[in-house]
Parts: C-alpha cells; sequence; structure tokens
C-alpha cells in the first residue's frame, strides 16, 4: 500500500517535532544548570523567571576553588583517582571471572555463580555495616583504598561478561590451544582483545558509577582530605547555610567528566549492551 506525499511529509513532521521535544527534554536539566551556576543568589530566588542572566557571575566558579572552607580542587582529585582506579580494574576482574565461568570446567563453577548471582539479590542497606566494620578494622577509615576496595567486585558486570563468552566461538580456542596456550593465555591473547566493545561500555558504567557513588565515601571519608566531589558539593546546602550560587557552578563541574566520558563512550555503552554474542 502506497503514501501520499502529504502523509509521509505529515509523518515527518510529527517525527520531528517528538525528537525535538524529546530533546529539548534531555536538556532542559542542563540548561538549567548552566543559567542558575551565572547568576547570583538574589536572582536566583527572585520571584520573575529570567531565562539567562542579565550579568554573568563567572566569579561563581572561581569563588567555588577558593573556598577555604570547601576543598574542591582536591575532591575532584579524589574522584577522579577512585573512578580512574576502580573502572579499569573492576571492569578488567569481571571479564575474567565471566570467562573463567563461562569456558573453564572447573568443579564448582555452578556453585560459584549461583553465589555470584545470590549477590545480586541481597540489598546493599544489608552488607554495608559489615562492610565498613571490616574496612574500618584494616584502617581503611579516611583513606581512598577504603573507598575503591568494596567497589571492585561488579556481579552483575561479571554476569554479563559470562554470557558474552558463552557464545565465544570454541573453534578459536581449539586453534589457541594448538598454538600451545592455556586457558590465561587464550583469554589474555584471544578473547580479551575480541569483548573490547563490553570493555568500554561496563568501564564507562562503572567510571560514572564510582564518580556519582556518594554515601559509602561520605561514610569512610570522615576527613576533608580523603572527600569526594560529590560530598564536597553536598557541603553547599547544609541546615545551616545555603549557597546555590556555589552549589549549581559545582554541579556543572562536577557533571562535566561524565558528559565528556558519555560523549566518548556513547556508542561502545549502547553496543556493549545490546550484544549477546560475537558478530558473526
Amino acid at each position: 500500500m502506497t503514501t501520499s506525499p502529504a502523509f509521509r511529509a505529515t509523518r515527518t513532521l510529527a517525527r520531528g517535532l517528538l525528537v525535538g521535544l524529546l530533546t529539548a527534554a534531555f536538556l532542559a536539566p542542563f540548561y538549567l544548570m548552566l543559567r542558575n551556576s551565572l547568576m547570583d543568589a538574589q536572582g536566583l530566588t527572585a520571584p520573575e523567571w529570567t531565562w539567562w542572566p542579565s550579568t554573568m557571575h563567572f566569579e561563581n566558579f572561581t569563588d567555588l576553588f577558593g573556598d577555604p572552607a570547601v576543598s574542591m580542587g582536591p575532591a575532584l582529585g579524589n574522584s577522579l583517582l577512585i573512578a580512574a582506579v576502580t573502572a579499569p580494574v573492576s571492569t578488567l576482574l569481571a571479564s575474567a571471572a565471566g570467562y573463567a565461568l563461562a569456558r573453564i570446567p572447573v568443579p564448582g563453577r555452578g556453585v560459584v555463580l549461583g553465589l555470584v548471582v545470590a549477590t545480586l539479590m541481597i540489598p546493599g542497606s544489608v552488607t554495608f555495616v559489615p562492610t565498613f566494620v571490616v574496612v574500618g578494622s584494616m584502617g581503611g577509615v579516611n583513606t581512598l583504598w577504603g573507598i575503591i576496595v568494596p567497589g571492585l567486585f561488579n556481579p552483575f558486570a561479571v554476569l554479563l561478561f559470562r554470557n558474552f563468552y558463552l557464545q565465544f566461538p570454541g573453534e578459536i580456542e581449539d586453534a589457541g590451544r594448538m598454538d600451545g596456550l592455556g586457558w590465561l593465555g587464550i583469554y589474555r591473547r584471544i578473547a580479551l582483545p575480541s569483548s573490547g566493545a563490553m570493555i568500554a561500555s561496563l568501564g564507562a558504567l562503572s567510571f560514572i558509577e564510582s564518580w556519582n557513588s556518594f554515601l559509602w565515601p561520605l561514610v569512610i571519608g570522615q576527613d576533608p582530605s580523603a572527600w569526594t566531589a560529590q560530598i564536597a558539593l553536598s557541603t553547599f546546602l547544609t541546615s545551616q547555610t545555603i549557597n546555590l550560587p556555589g552549589l549549581f557552578a559545582g554541579a556543572v563541574v562536577t557533571i562535566t567528566p561524565l558528559v565528556v566520558m558519555f560523549l566518548v563512550a556513547q556508542r561502545h555503552i549502547v553496543e556493549g549492551i545490546a550484544t549477546s554474542g560475537l558478530k558473526g
């Protein structure tokens, strides 16, 4: 059945309007953060709405790093270090565990897989206090490694990698064995390079999750020297003080690395999550 040119034009227009509305809804929070970060306190609390400040207050960003009470610069460095360590290490550990559960025939593999699945069913609030007791007894309070280590195991990523490696061609492994490779050599030289999309996507998601983490760094990093960017940002809005310009300026600064990460890795994120096996 053929459609008329008028119908096709109307359908194209409707699609364009829908995409435009969805794009505007997606970009609205970023616009509000940027707008509010360039206003003063009086403009933010004024009853009249303004689409853009008549006088842009860029000093909000300079004051953000010059405030002696809030160490935003070191906090951003801590967040960057924590995310930069957690993302690759947790992704590689999940990849190795997923490959072992999928390809290496060892006794008890099903039991280990069941335990991994069981960890997904346990609420984080149940393990929060025991984890804090263990990390605290090891001297991890007010240290960056105390924030990093508990987040290195990602059972969800292990399951994704296991499902990915289940469809890995056995002929490639056989060829590797003929070349004298063991399980570790096959994984390191063949399986790991073939899972680049999964590694990139889960690594990006792990970076974002680590960067946005708040409760665990808040409990472990009790000293300002161990604060992350999210904790430093929370100090602008307390029951004693309210610094809205600083809060929005800090939000713009802290969200910038995540936007850059998403723009760089968005193709890999979609491809890695959507891929259930190898492309043949």
